[in-house]
């Protein structure tokens, strides 16, 4: 079934796309979503969900009570013989495979009466009407939550915008017990590889590298640690690569198409909250649009973006940087109580406002001088 005009039209069913879809049929809303491939839609990531994360997906009425995932209680960075690691100060976050979550979002759409256009190519949109192989729409509002490669970011003429940072991912799973309670980071001259539990018998090894590892053994090479660990695993599925990029855009809404998640500028997934943006983008996407105004979301999409990719930026400082990486492990080992304030940042229970730009300037020097 379709729509003729449904009042929200949206391309690309990922999270964010689902997430938009979800909150603008909740608010009553006729909504129909187009994607070029089949359900479940699986993407390299860490697979990890932090207590902010959560509450942000409960906001939209989805929860993970009945299917398979894993808790755990926090960060842990391992790396040149040091390891800190701090705990979130309130709840607990889960690891929970892409493959898992996204039937849920679907299901939680569809419940509230989203219609769908699966394997459908959508090629073109000019003057408000939405152009497919063998059909054309006409909504009300255009969203476009294509990903990174975003054609409606394109085709609405919001492309401009700085590419900062431009990574590459690889994500294996391993049938194996988690053996840590918490999200592990392991750091190397190479990039990160993190390790998030996702199942009672299951873990997510993701690496982030600004070159391409030729495979899971030559990733693996690079750390150690967690290749003594994993010596006895086996895989559980095909590794599968992504591509993480820092990218701020100049404007996210023209006319009535607005961009959401990946198609609206991303930071790096070193920070593990691009599936927690995407779900705040949607709540404010849909205000925006029961106010008419599509720059409201502008504004609400700068100020949900600010503290991600102030997170991203300083992480991402150390992975280019082998000096200051070795000084903020040093001072995080150290001192745990810097972690335990990132940490309460990182996750919005203190605002970063509240730390003032002195307050920001001594977190800083207390990393790089312990």
């Amino acid at each position: 079934m379709s729509l003729l005009n449904p009042d929200v039209f949206i391309v690309g069913a990922g999270p964010a796309g689902l997430s938009a879809g979800i909150a603008a049929a909740d608010a009553g809303f006729s909504v129909e979503i187009a994607d070029c491939s089949a359900p479940p839609i699986d993407k390299a990531c860490g697979e990890g969900l932090m207590p902010d994360s959560l509450m942000a997906l409960r906001e939209l009425g989805v929860g993970l009570d009945g299917v398979e995932t894993a808790p755990f209680f926090g960060v842990r960075f391992i790396g040149r013989g040091q390891t800190a690691e701090a705990r979130f100060p309130e709840g607990t976050g889960l690891g929970v495979r892409r493959t898992v979550l996204h039937p849920l979002l679907m299901e939680r759409a569809e419940k509230l009466g989203v219609q769908f256009r699966w394997k459908t190519v959508v090629r073109g949109l000019e003057n408000g009407t939405v152009k497919m192989d063998e059909d054309t729409v006409r909504p009300r509002w255009v969203v476009g939550a294509d990903g990174h490669q975003s054609r409606v970011r394109h085709w609405a003429g919001l492309n401009t915008g700085k590419l900062s940072s431009r990574r590459i991912g690889l994500r294996q799973h391993y049938a194996v017990a988690p053996w840590s309670k918490f999200v592990e980071v392991y750091w190397g001259e190479q990039g990160q590889a993190y390790v998030t539990p996702v199942a009672k018998d299951e873990v997510c090894v993701a690496f982030m590298s600004q070159q391409k590892f030729t495979c899971v053994e030559d990733a693996l090479s690079h750390f150690p640690e967690l290749s003594d660990r994993l010596d006895a695993a086996h895989p559980s599925d095909a590794p599968r690569g992504a591509v993480s990029l820092v990218k701020r855009l100049h404007y996210v809404q023209s006319g009535n198409v607005a961009l959401i998640g990946d198609a609206s500028g991303s930071i790096d997934a070193i920070t593990g909250e691009g599936m927690a943006v995407g779900f705040r983008q949607a709540v404010a996407l849909v205000a925006a649009l029961k106010a008419n105004d599509l720059t409201q979301y502008e504004a609400s999409h700068k100020v949900i973006g600010k503290l991600p990719h102030f997170m991203s930026d300083g992480m991402l400082m150390m992975d280019r940087s082998g000096l200051v990486r070795r000084h903020v492990l040093k001072a995080l080992t150290a001192k745990p109580q810097l972690f335990d304030r990132m940490m309460r940042i990182h996750v919005g229970h203190t605002p970063l406002r509240m730390l003032g730009r002195d307050g920001v300037l001594n977190l800083g020097l207390g990393l790089l001088t312990a």
